[in-house]
């Protein structure tokens, strides 16, 4: 995780925390300035991608713990609807 942060220049900080926006905006700055096309390198491309899918999969990972914890402090409300 440190290394992708790195990578896409964004402070770990507390996990979930991350605003994806800004990997997103970092990402295609990155990952358009190392087209092959325009010389840059398909090896930094590929790192570049695998860094925001990296901080994405984390950040997805601890909001999901963090509303499993939040229904869980609050109580599970099902919501049931009467058919009639």
């Amino acid at each position: 995780m440190d290394e992708a942060c790195q990578i896409l220049n964004v402070g770990p900080g507390k996990m979930g925390n991350i605003e994806l926006e800004a990997v997103t905006e970092r990402f295609k700055r990155l990952f358009d300035l190392n087209d092959p096309k325009k010389g840059g390198s398909f090896y930094l491309q590929s790192k570049i991608l695998r860094a925001r899918e990296r901080i994405e999969r984390e950040v997805q990972g601890h909001q999901r713990v963090a509303e499993r914890e939040k229904e869980l402090r609050e109580g599970f409300k099902p919501k049931f609807t009467k058919e009639d």
